[in-house]
């Protein structure tokens, strides 16, 4: 499940109609990322499925608190700190830290948000045609990888129109493993110190710091 959850939480419209009624797939991407980086503080929910060789490969859940390119990443399983440079991942019940500057795609598999951004480079786009979720009105956005380097290979996003906060993601592997997330319980304008994305140690003084870097 560590995996899907490093897996972790976007579009040309097929014809004018479309085009009148939606707007066009980068405004929709545009308008989502605008909205996350205006958002400041976040925290949210999210539950992830993870799907390999057709089968259930197990679920999650967990929050999420972000401000900027910093997060704090928690599920029962683990907790991840990130300042901007330096990653702290602490599994539960293992008494150890693991410290290391991750790169730009563990980054990028790390953090579901920074999903938002792929369509800026390597990925095609266009919207679909699902227009609700969970009672709600969504865009649909799906993204395909232009390079089969890629090992993620295609994205669906559900994006609120409302408020243009993605909802669900769904994240497709070269490999045929997949995961869905569905996002939750999302708060904006929450306020968070730079410090609180730094592992603290005297809240754990008894777990050993492995360096990794």
């Amino acid at each position: 499940m560590k995996k899907y959850i490093f897996t972790l939480l976007l579009c040309v419209a097929g014809g004018f109609s479309l085009l009148a009624a939606q707007g066009s797939s980068i405004e929709v991407l545009d308008k989502t990322a605008a909205a996350f980086q205006n958002a400041g503080g976040i925290k949210a929910g999210f539950t992830i499925k993870a799907f390999a060789k057709g089968r259930s490969a197990g679920d999650t859940r967990g929050t999420i608190q972000l401000k900027g390119n910093k997060f704090v990443l928690q599920t029962a399983e683990m907790t991840t700190w990130f300042d901007g440079k330096t990653q702290w991942s602490y599994l539960s019940g293992s008494e150890e830290v693991n410290i290391s500057n991750p790169t730009e795609q563990e980054l990028q598999s790390m953090n579901p948000y920074t999903l938002l951004y792929m369509y800026k480079k390597g990925f095609s786009h266009k919207l679909g045609s699902v227009k609700s979720f969970r009672g709600k009105a969504v865009y649909e956005v799906k993204l395909s990888a232009s390079s089969k380097k890629q090992s993620l290979s295609s994205l669906v996003i559900y994006v609120a129109r409302d408020s243009y906060q993605p909802l669900y993601i769904l994240a497709q592997q070269r490999d045929g493993s997949r995961s869905e997330i569905v996002i939750t319980d999302y708060q904006p304008g929450q306020r968070y110190a730079d410090s609180f994305f730094v592992f603290n140690r005297k809240q754990h003084p008894n777990v050993e710091l492995i360096d990794l870097r």
